[in-house]
């Protein structure tokens, strides 16, 4: 099966790599000429029965004369972005570009076009796309939802350019519709003028590198009852300090070194003559944790992205309260990121989130392990799962069972059946099956 896939995949890229030049050399009258001329070319081939080779020998003089005129364009641009640090999936990321005009002659008529990294997977990347899909959908079937192409960051758009005078500048707005999370390459700009039969347009290339990072989409969440309330929290002085509650000091002692500085009990020091600081005993605030299962053998999967989406969603929730949040999961290695207030803030979680892949060579007891080692320091668990199989059903299992307050929700595919709460089944409202497509929907109606 494999050489037929080749196959499959270089005609992908060959005919996607002509539409993509295609569709930024011609304008859209040239598109028509160009179609019109193929037609033509394979219709007219029969002379003695039509006409239409001579409307063949028309469109090619066209398009020839627009090829020629198009070559007189030797202008040279320098230019620089102006861009956020952040953009968001789904939404409109804006930024201004400043042109200037290196030559001693007024430039008019130019569209701005942004180049970007080849979008374009290897054939492995391909390949396990097509087969994900193959199981995806049964022999025969129509998919009734159209799934977006997994691989495009970004819509591409043109820019109008305002008059620009010898050795003049010039600013112009442009905004793209991020698709996708990650980094956005880009790696230049492009200059297009038309020919005078505005069919055919010549080019001036600009190079101009940069990147832009694509945080995950977010649901627009309700007030939510997270669960867990304060806990104790060894070691955690300075901490809670500044997001919890320590209790009154049980004791004054000698300085230590290391001791914060804060914490001196300076009466004390001026009536003893040395270093006297204040000692707590307990420390109390509230710790959530953020579970994400990345575990699927689909590289593309759609239930990951919608995953990470919800994640991020109750991240930028959850930071915005007097707590803290440990977001967990697998990577190439098990990872544990703390944010809330006092240390991280939420738009760095929100970039490790735009990084997350897809986990597929190690077994779902990596996650389990991680999640129940880090237990006993947390008030509550959110977890936002992919599946609701066995192993999944083990770790809620075991975390209800160490007492520590749990709420699941659960990614499905559109017409999935009803799920059973399982290990929830007496607390059925701390159990949620979001479907993809209704997801923001199904979030705003939980409480």
């Amino acid at each position: 099966m494999k050489p037929i896939y080749k196959v499959f995949y270089l005609s992908y890229r060959t005919g996607s790599g002509l539409w993509y030049r295609a569709r930024r050399r011609f304008t859209l009258a040239g598109l028509c000429v160009a179609v019109g001329l193929l037609v033509a070319g394979v219709v007219g081939v029969d002379m003695e029965n039509n006409v239409l080779y001579q409307e063949f020998a028309l469109l090619l003089a066209l398009l020839i004369s627009a090829f020629a005129t198009g070559r007189f364009f030797r202008a040279t641009f320098s230019a620089t972005r102006v861009m956020p640090r952040f953009g968001t999936a789904g939404e409109p990321l804006a930024y201004r570009v400043r042109l200037k005009n290196l030559t001693g002659r007024p430039q008019t008529g130019l569209t701005l076009l942004e180049d970007f990294a080849d979008p374009r997977p290897t054939f492995a990347d391909w390949l396990a796309f097509q087969l994900a899909e193959n199981k995806r959908l049964r022999p025969f079937q129509i998919s009734r939802r159209r799934r977006n192409n997994p691989f495009r960051q970004v819509n591409p758009v043109e820019s109008p350019v305002p008059p620009l005078a010898p050795r003049g500048e010039t600013e112009v707005s442009v905004e793209l519709l991020p698709l996708r999370r990650g980094i956005l390459h880009f790696t230049g700009l492009t200059l297009a003028r038309p020919d005078p039969l505005n069919l055919f347009r010549a080019f001036s290339r600009i190079s101009a590198p940069q990147t832009v990072l694509v945080l995950p989409k977010r649901y627009g969440m309700p007030p939510f009852a997270l669960p867990g309330t304060m806990k104790y929290q060894q070691g955690g002085v300075a901490l809670a300090a500044n997001v919890g509650r320590s209790e009154e000091f049980v004791s004054l002692r000698d300085y230590r070194r290391g001791d914060p500085v804060r914490h001196i009990h300076w009466r004390s020091w001026a009536k003893a003559g040395r270093p006297i600081v204040k000692e707590f005993e307990d420390e109390f605030f509230v710790r959530h944790a953020l579970v994400l299962d990345t575990f699927t053998d689909e590289p593309h999967s759609e239930t990951l992205e919608e995953a990470v989406s919800v994640a991020a969603s109750f991240a930028c929730t959850v930071l915005t309260q007097e707590s803290l949040l440990d977001l967990l999961f697998v990577g190439a290695e098990s990872y544990c990121f703390t944010a809330g207030r006092g240390l991280a803030r939420a738009d760095r979680m929100l970039e490790i989130l735009a990084s997350v892949r897809a986990c597929g060579d190690k077994p779902f007891t990596t996650l389990e392990h991680l999640v129940i080692t880090h237990a006993s320091m947390v008030s509550g668990c959110i977890c936002v799962l992919q599946q609701w199989d066995e192993p999944r059903k083990k770790l809620v299992e075991k975390l209800v069972a160490l007492r520590v307050p749990v709420r699941v929700f659960v990614i499905v595919s559109p017409g999935k059946p009803e799920l059973d709460a399982g290990p929830l089944r007496e607390e059925p409202e701390k159990f949620h099956v979001l479907e993809v497509g209704k997801i923001g929907e199904q979030l705003a109606g939980r409480s």
